[in-house]
């Protein structure tokens, strides 16, 4: 297929890639939906297929004994499923799952590494994006350890906010629980302050940024590192 019959795409890293690049990638892949709760991802399970999201957001869950999950990193069309396959390792550790519904493309995992193992460039941009996800993940477990939890949703509300388009994001007080590892009441209390100060507006289940230079303040440094690493390895550019 020729470079100039490639679709357009939106996934980042795709669009990184050189003409030659898509061209072996694309013929290999196929839109599919993602919806809202859809795991991409299981632990221990040997990963048949990769997903590079187009639009909507997946995270990452860590899982504890008594179904206390907590989300330790999160990805949307800046990124990939799967990058555990670019450390030789055909298990992940977390089970991944679609937190906003949207659309990715996807490919068998053997054809990935068939290209990444033929073409240094596709091996170089993906295995920039494990890395940036990997210091993402260790931003989160400092973020857990030691900022306050309206802090904690300030970042993750930022974290979210790069992903998507306009200001407006679709999200419940028990997801947000679920992904900060946290009581429902305790969000509702955390979204009230950030509703307080002008940062957010919640209803029901929309969450609207009006101040993102507010949030930034509010998380204290738990957001911003990780996302300038990423802009490095990766050429990603945030809002």
């Amino acid at each position: 297929m020729a470079s100039d019959q490639l679709p357009p795409i939106r996934n980042h890293l795709l669009s990184r890639l050189s003409g030659e690049d898509k061209a072996l990638l694309l013929p290999k892949m196929r839109i599919v939906p993602l919806k809202l709760g859809q795991e991409i991802e299981i632990p221990a399970q040997k990963l048949e297929r990769v997903y590079f999201l187009e639009s909507g957001i997946a995270s990452m869950m860590a899982s504890l004994p008594r179904g206390r999950d907590l989300e330790v990193g999160l990805f949307g069309r800046d990124g990939m499923s799967g990058s555990s396959l670019l450390q030789y390792d055909d298990r992940s550790a977390y089970r991944t799952v679609v937190q906003m519904n949207g659309s990715a493309l996807r490919i068998d995992a053997s054809d990935l590494l068939d290209a990444v193992r033929a073409r240094e460039s596709i091996r170089i941009l993906l295995t920039r994006f494990a890395r940036a996800l990997s210091i993402q993940v260790g931003s989160t477990a400092i973020a857990n350890g030691h900022s306050k939890l309206e802090d904690r949703l300030a970042r993750w509300v930022l974290l979210a906010h790069d992903r998507v388009d306009g200001d407006s994001m679709i999200f419940t007080h028990e997801h947000l629980a679920r992904m900060l590892g946290v009581r429902r009441s305790g969000v509702t209390v955390a979204l009230h302050i950030l509703e307080g100060k002008g940062l957010i507006r919640s209803r029901r289940s929309q969450i609207i940024v009006l101040d993102r230079a507010g949030l930034m303040e509010l998380a204290d440094g738990a957001y911003g590192l990780a996302e300038e690493e990423s802009v490095r390895l990766t050429g990603w550019s945030l809002r």
